[in-house]
């Protein structure tokens, strides 16, 4: 009788209010909608979409797509993330370092990008269901700080061609920079002067918005103010659409003086489901298994980064506007759209800052200003591709490389310095190696970051004092790495002198004792008998001590203080309590 009541129960707990409410969190903020938000929200989709179109195809060059592949995958986020996700700022779509290390997995290849998005997804979609998004924690930050510099060096460099006019250029990174100097005797002096054209226009609106003045001023300055923040927050759409201007007017003289973007394909994707394998050139069909196992290490890279870019984006902005967000709902979220996004010929993507902090800036209200900014992407897929044919690739490699910049934060370099040395170390390991391979990179700083943990958890602070008898201080927890360096320093130190001498361990610090430990502090008990001295613990908190009575060692002994400790030793009176 009992099971069908707690089958019921449990059926009512995950349909109640609360349940779904947490699973679709659009159902928190709906209800209480207001005609005020959707102002708001419409013209924060406005002004982010602006900014998403140019970018998007520009992030398509990095991931060595046709330009339309960064519309089909800017789309999708935004219908996705308005029912699923739980902050209103956070904007999904390609950004420079999906786009970088989708390149370094599928060099390229449409059709395995694609099937990259939908594997990327199942795993980000499964971690959020079994809460695993504390895996994020044992990425550090230098390993962060050490790929996103590496990146922007990537794939800022990696446009210098582009900006040049430079054809045939090795996609791997120390070629890249060899033959890019190499070959600068070829550059195209129309793509030079646009493209640097478009940059200092770029970096000027850029200085522009930094430099905006309070809102307390006279009203014709703050309309002023408001004029220079839009033009310099569509930066990118105008410097786009005025280099496609210049390219069409020299075209139609005849004179082809611009690298072009060039036919693209016009229209909405297919809905279809993602291609299981490909076909090469020569008409070779590679099955989904070799497709899988050529993607390698990438296909545990690009996941984890996505969810790391993306949360760390979310967080920020909730603190900034003080409200919360719930980690694995935002795993939930991105799996969720590069999922469906396989459907629509997308590449992975995740949240982007730069789009974030434009969507924050114009007061977005609620996540519902993403669908704005899908609609104006699905209407320049329906309507503008044939305008594209004209943009400079000069153009958008300054939209990049703008775009990149800020994430060369070279300061940080001088802060580890300071504050900890030790931590350049997979800084360093992540920058060298990303260079050298993206997600080789990553794996490195994660492998050195885990060794120097490893490492303080086997060599935990020891304090030795001698006071008659030996005060030996555990200055961190006590797991069964360290066993062996406890062991060295208490035979070495006390057991191995002569006169032998006893020993007070003072376990305030330590919190969790394991069975490695429980044998080796029995072995110790024992050769501290055999030499007719003592070992006695102390401050032991009621869990350890809890552990240490049920191992039933022989002639253990603990106090509850120090003091106590060392007063029963100079009497020789030691209880056994």
């Amino acid at each position: 009788m009992d099971r069908p009541l707690l089958g019921r129960d449990w059926a009512r707990g995950c349909c109640s209010c609360s349940t779904l409410k947490a699973w679709l969190p659009i159902l928190s903020w709906l209800p209480r909608y207001k005609l005020k938000w959707l102002q708001m929200d419409v013209l924060a989709g406005l002004t982010v979409g602006m900014t998403t179109v140019p970018q998007a195809l520009a992030y398509a060059e990095v991931a060595g797509l046709p330009v339309q592949y960064g519309l089909y995958s800017a789309f999708m986020g935004g219908f996705i993330y308005t029912l699923l996700g739980t902050s209103k700022d956070v904007t999904l779509g390609p950004t420079a370092i999906m786009s970088l290390l989708c390149f370094s997995v599928v060099g390229g290849q449409p059709c395995r990008a694609v099937l990259l998005s939908l594997l990327c997804g199942l795993i980000q979609a499964v971690m959020a269901l079994l809460r695993l998004g504390f895996l994020l924690d044992f990425i550090s930050f230098p390993v962060i700080k050490g790929f996103t510099c590496a990146a922007a060096v990537t794939i800022g460099f990696g446009q210098v061609k582009n900006l040049l006019g430079l054809q045939d250029i090795p996609h791997e990174f120390f070629l890249q920079v060899y033959y890019t100097f190499y070959k600068i005797p070829e550059a195209r002096i129309g793509d030079v002067v646009l493209g640097l054209l478009c940059l200092s226009l770029l970096v000027m609106l850029v200085f522009m918005k930094t430099s905006l003045g309070s809102d307390d001023a006279p009203a014709y300055s703050r309309v002023a103010r408001k004029l220079v923040w839009a033009v310099a927050t569509m930066r990118n759409a105008l410097v786009v659409v005025a280099a496609s201007f210049v390219a069409f007017s020299w075209d139609a003289y005849g004179h082809h003086v611009f690298t072009i973007t060039g036919k693209t394909s016009q229209g909405l994707p297919p809905f279809r489901p993602p291609p299981t394998s490909d076909t090469t050139e020569n008409g070779t069909v590679i099955p989904f298994g070799e497709i899988v196992e050529g993607f390698g290490g990438g296909l545990a890279v690009i996941p984890f980064m996505g969810l790391l870019e993306s949360i760390a984006i979310a967080k920020a902005f909730a603190s900034q506007n003080n409200y919360r967000i719930d980690a694995n709902q935002e795993l939930l979220a991105i799996g969720v759209t590069n999922i469906l996004g396989s459907f629509v010929s997308a590449y992975p993507v995740t949240g982007s800052f730069g789009r974030t902090a434009v969507n924050s800036q114009t007061g977005v209200c609620t996540p519902a200003g993403g669908i704005v900014t899908s609609v104006i992407v699905l209407l320049s897929l329906a309507y503008l591709m044939p305008a594209f044919y004209y943009i400079p690739k000069a153009s958008l490699a300054a939209v990049i490389i703008c775009a990149v910049a800020p994430m060369l934060d070279y300061r940080i370099v001088a802060k580890m310095w300071r504050i900890r040395k030790l931590d350049l170390l997979p800084f360093f390991v992540t920058f060298l190696m990303s260079l050298w391979q993206v997600q080789y990179g990553i794996i490195g700083g994660v492998a050195v970051s885990g060794a120097l943990l490893l490492y303080n958890t086997a060599r935990p602070q020891i304090k030795v004092s001698d006071h008659g008898v030996l005060l030996i201080e555990l200055g961190s927890g006590l797991s069964f790495p360290a066993t062996e360096y406890l062991s060295h320093i208490i035979h070495t130190r006390a057991l191995q002198v002569s006169p032998p001498l006893s020993v007070v361990l003072d376990c305030h610090h330590v919190s969790i004792i394991d069975y490695t430990v429980i044998s080796e502090l029995r072995d110790l008990l024992r050769q501290f008998k055999l030499r007719d001295v003592c070992l006695v613990f102390s401050r032991l908190q009621p869990s350890v001590l809890e552990v240490l009575q049920a191992a039933d060692l022989q002639d253990f002994r603990y106090t509850d203080s120090v003091e106590a400790a060392l007063l029963q030793m100079e009497s020789g009176n030691l209880l056994s309590d």
